[in-house]
C-alpha cells in the first residue's frame, strides 16, 4: 500500500472543483472542496461519520447544530457524527478546503464539477477504496 503523499496546501489551493475525492481508505476520506462566493455546501448530518475541514483560502462561516463561527484560512473544524451542519462562503473570492470523513462519505475518486453536479449524482460510498 501507498497511502497518500502530498503538498495538501498546493492541491488544495489549485482546485476549482466543488468536490474532488483524493484518496478513500478503509476508514477515512480526504476530498477537496471549492465554494464559490454566496455558495455553501448545504445543511446535513452524518449520524455515523465524524468530519474535518480545514480552510487553506478564503473566508466564511460553518454552522454546527445552529452555532454560527466565523472561519478563514488556516482554520480547522470538526463536525461530530450527528450533529447538523453547513459550510458558506461569505467572502467575495472562492473559499478553498479539505475535508476528511471517518469512515469514508463518497466514491472514490468522485469529481464533482459543480454543486449541481454533486446534488444530481446522489453517489455514496460503495465500499471501493483508492489501494
Amino acid at each position: 500500500m501507498q497511502g497518500f503523499v502530498d503538498d495538501i496546501e498546493k492541491l488544495t489551493e489549485d482546485n476549482d472543483d466543488f468536490r474532488r475525492v483524493l484518496y478513500t481508505g478503509k476508514n477515512l476520506q480526504l476530498v477537496l472542496m471549492a465554494l464559490k462566493p454566496g455558495e455553501e455546501i448545504g445543511e446535513e448530518v452524518h449520524n455515523d461519520r465524524d468530519q474535518f475541514f480545514r480552510v487553506e483560502k478564503g473566508k466564511g462561516e460553518i454552522v454546527i447544530d445552529g452555532t454560527a463561527s466565523r472561519i478563514k484560512s488556516d482554520f480547522a473544524m470538526i463536525v461530530p457524527a450527528g450533529a447538523r451542519h453547513n459550510v458558506r462562503n461569505t467572502g467575495e473570492k472562492v473559499l478553498r478546503l479539505y475535508t476528511l470523513y471517518a469512515p469514508p462519505e463518497h466514491r472514490d475518486r468522485t469529481i464533482h464539477a459543480t454543486k449541481a453536479d454533486a446534488a444530481a449524482s446522489g453517489e455514496h460510498f460503495d465500499g471501493k477504496t483508492t489501494e
